[in-house]
């Protein structure tokens, strides 16, 4: 049968055609034939944000930060957190991309220009003549993935954007008065004495039985967990790698010398007078006519008597820095002057004078009076810096070319660790008590989450076979495998006794003065006459806290002024116990004028985003935006 229908495809083609056909056009074609409807996960003014929408905003923004950051925790991007402010992101731009709209805010093209041109990359595309080089400025645009149009299109679109959230932030105000109100408020002072329990003054106190201590082990099992763990054999190819294993030629090392002499020697520096005759390029051209021909005038005078330019210069130059000085300007380097300047006065031998030289500014009239010259450092000497630089350069071209090959064998050869080693040069390196979660102390690849999530794979830990090669860091693969796997566990009881003594020790005299300290308090909150103990008065606040404990100093400045003196008691855990009598407000010094116009400042932008904020609520009402998915959990 089917070789039958191979031999005739055509005709069965034919029929099937006849079949399928007329029932689409007598049915009609359900676009769910083919694609399943996206749900709706969000919507603004309306008009909805599916979940294919949201995944595929989330997996370009997911890609940009990968770039940008390689050694980030993939989890972090991945997280349903990290998805769900994706989507508060997107539901904001729509907002304000309609309110643009309805408002009518356009960025016109005068407005894109001066824009453009304020951007630092593209103001230094410029050609001498003030055009803008088109090829440069399309190679970096395309280096984000855009065209100049593109590009273009996202500036004016975010220009457009910036004026809804502008005239709010922008407009938005303090007065010195709620600003004093404000901050009197938050750094006044409390009078108060103190005493406190210190835990440790009871630990004499306690009794350790050993049952009593066994007990608290059974009844505390959290405390004695040992971690899952790991010994493992890692590999490490890096820049550094690369270059121990990089010979450099010597006709490789002599002709970077003479490419670079000059910019390891440092630059040729001159020293110029001019005579400046303004002329804007803006200018009339009747006037720039008459600043060119007196600029030739002068330019006769001086050449016939060259001892004259500075007189002249001071007379007759038109630049106020450097007039009163005979139109000395110093020494300078390329790059310091305006284009047309810099060329002339490069031209020049010392001691010539230039033609009439044009500029953004008007016309100039030059005198090189001096050239410095950086001494020329031999190849020998230069050689160890030479070196370096040679190796760096070639190490990363030749990285890109190692990754692969190095990724390669890792996959090929996923039981044998060693001949990755000796394949490429690389030291075997070997790490014992390995944890899932780096430490603050753990650097370099044991320091990588993922390559850590790959050691402790199932299928490293099972079967002992390599990880993939990882990338840890800029230009830094590693690749490595478990040797010893210990799975987390309660640690047995003999080996905890001592452990499971201080803990119970510790917790029990953290009882005991916590207890004494209540009983204090409940004694002298009925007769304050008969407090003993208490320090001497001190004045605490949030700006100096004394070194008292956080939790302290937060019931103090939480006290209710209006029943002040009073008492309040906190437990410090494991520290044990305080007990604070609360005298009085104290209220601060008046701060000095620059604290004052510094916090005038920092509260005008806390309350401008406030305000910021509450217009985009305002905002998100009026468009009826609402987010349909579920907020994720803190967990």
């Amino acid at each position: 049968m089917f070789e039958a229908i191979r031999k005739h495809s055509k005709v069965v083609m034919f029929v099937l055609v006849l079949l399928i056909i007329p029932s689409f056009v007598l049915v009609g074609v359900n676009q769910n034939y083919f694609t399943e409807k996206s749900p709706v996960v969000a919507r603004v003014d309306g008009k909805d944000i599916t979940q294919a929408d949201w995944d595929a905003a989330h997996r370009q923004a997911s890609d940009t930060l990968r770039s940008q950051n390689p050694g980030i925790d993939s989890k972090l991007l991945d997280s349903a957190q990290a998805k769900y402010e994706t989507l508060e992101r997107m539901v904001r731009d729509r907002v304000y991309e309609t309110a643009a709209r309805d408002m009518r805010y356009a960025t016109t093209d005068v407005r894109l220009a001066r824009e453009l041109q304020n951007i630092p990359q593209i103001a230094a595309l410029r050609k001498p003549d003030g055009t803008l080089d088109a090829e440069a400025y399309r190679a970096l645009v395309g280096a984000q993935g855009l065209t100049p149009e593109g590009f273009e299109s996202r500036v004016r679109y975010d220009l457009s954007i910036n004026q809804v959230m502008g005239g709010v932030l922008n407009s938005s105000f303090s007065t010195p008065q709620e600003v004093k109100l404000a901050m009197d408020a938050v750094w006044q002072g409390r009078e108060i004495q103190v005493a406190k329990f210190d835990a440790s003054h009871f630990t004499g106190k306690v009794s350790a039985a050993d049952a009593d201590v066994e007990a608290y082990y059974k009844a505390n099992p959290a405390k004695f967990q040992q971690t899952e763990q790991a010994s493992v054999e890692y590999v490490v190819l890096d820049l550094d790698a690369v270059k121990s294993s990089i010979a450099l030629n010597e006709d490789d090392l002599r002709t970077y010398y003479k490419e670079n002499l000059e910019r390891l020697s440092g630059k040729e520096e001159r020293r110029a007078s001019h005579i400046l005759i303004n002329a804007s390029k803006d200018a009339p051209a009747a006037d720039r006519e008459a600043a060119k021909a007196k600029a030739e005038s002068i330019l006769a005078e001086v050449r016939k008597n060259p001892a004259s330019f500075g007189d002249i210069a001071k007379k007759e130059s038109q630049d106020p820095g450097s007039a009163p000085n005979g139109g000395d300007l110093g020494f300078f380097t390329r790059g310091a002057m305006v284009k047309p300047f810099e060329d002339a006065a490069y031209a020049l031998k010392k001691g010539d004078i230039s033609d009439v030289v044009t500029s953004d500014f008007g016309y100039h009239i030059i005198m090189l009076t001096d050239v410095k010259t950086p001494p020329r450092p031999s190849f020998e000497e230069l050689r160890p810096k030479l070196e370096t630089e040679l190796k760096d350069q070639q190490a990363q071209h030749k990285f890109a070319e190692m990754a692969d090959t190095f990724a390669n064998t890792v996959y090929e050869q996923s039981d044998n660790i060693q001949s990755i080693a000796d394949k490429f040069k690389l030291k075997l390196q070997k790490a014992d008590h390995v944890m899932r979660v780096p430490g603050p102390e753990q650097k370099g690849a044991l320091g990588n989450q993922r390559f850590l999530e790959e050691l402790f794979a199932p299928e490293s830990v099972q079967n002992k076979r390599m990880t993939e090669a990882v990338e840890v860091g800029t230009s830094m693969l590693a690749a490595g495998h478990v040797v010893n796997y210990s799975p987390a566990m309660t640690i047995p009881w003999e080996q905890s006794k001592d452990k499971a003594k201080t803990f119970y020790v510790a917790d029990k005299a953290a009882e005991l003065a916590r207890k004494e300290g209540e009983e204090k308090l409940a004694a002298w909150k009925a007769n304050a006459a008969a407090a003993a103990g208490l320090g001497a008065p001190i004045v605490v606040s949030r700006e100096q806290p004394h070194d008292q404990p956080r939790a302290l100093l937060d019931a103090v400045l939480q006290a209710p002024v209006d029943q002040l003196p009073t008492w309040v008691g906190v437990n410090l855990g494991a520290a044990g116990y305080a007990v604070a009598k609360v005298e009085k407000i104290v209220p601060r010094a008046a701060p000095d004028a620059a604290t004052a116009q510094r916090e005038q400042q920092q509260y005008s932008q806390v309350w401008s985003g406030v305000e910021a904020m509450a217009y985009y609520e305002a905002l998100k009402q009026r468009y009826k935006a609402e987010i349909k998915a579920p907020v994720p959990s803190a967990e």
